[in-house]
């Protein structure tokens, strides 16, 4: 035997879905949102570059101090003289 098929529920028409803030908005409204948030990511982006570019330039002062130390160079430095010779 055969199962009945049972009749499914219509689905909602697109005007019965509730109204987003996206709809709300006018456009002119949501392009300026949408230029705002692109300007901030910029800035965003621009900030972190500057942060990647101190520490880079911290790390390069840092490895010519010890450059210029002895005893690092000393401590830091292959104890096989004789290739040197």
């Amino acid at each position: 035997m055969a199962k009945k098929r049972r009749p499914t529920a219509p689905a909602q028409a697109p005007q019965d879905k509730p109204a987003t803030l996206k709809d709300l908005l006018s456009p002119e409204v949501l392009d300026k949102l949408k230029a705002q948030a692109n300007e901030a990511k910029a800035e965003q982006d621009r900030r972190q570059e500057e942060e990647r570019a101190k520490v880079i330039e911290a790390r390069k002062a840092e490895q010519k101090r010890l450059e210029n130390d002895f005893e690092y160079l000393l401590n830091n430095s292959s104890p096989d003289w004789k290739k040197h010779k």
